[in-house]
């Protein structure tokens, strides 16, 4: 599989991620969830650049999401709770905010 954005063709996973993490830009983010659904909001960047500090800076992790829920508590300055997070990226923060964000797919299991 593949996307097209801004004249270049970015490859992807059969599953829809980024083959080269490298690849990302904001503009494919954009590209990324409209083929989703999502309009992205200051909400949803904040989560996909909490996602990609985490990858990046942070020995590759991927947050799971009671992780998210405390870092968007604390970025936000209120009490978010799991549905907050979920109605954001309804096929699940880590996992669909991570594709967005240009991450790797996530192994591990969902929830908390």
């Amino acid at each position: 599989m593949s996307l097209e954005v801004n004249g270049a063709t970015i490859a992807t996973t059969a599953t829809g991620y980024l083959e080269n993490i490298e690849d990302w830009s904001e503009d494919l983010a954009h590209v990324i969830a409209k083929e989703e659904g999502i309009e992205l909001s200051d909400k949803h960047w904040d989560l996909i650049k909490f996602l990609r500090d985490e990858y990046i800076n942070n020995n590759q992790n991927q947050p799971n999401t009671r992780k998210i829920v405390k870092a968007m508590s604390d970025a936000w300055g209120e009490k978010v709770s799991q549905k907050d997070v979920y109605a954001l990226f309804p096929g699940d923060p880590s996992k669909q905010g991570g594709r967005i964000g240009g991450l790797p797919e996530s192994r591990r299991k969902g929830g908390y």
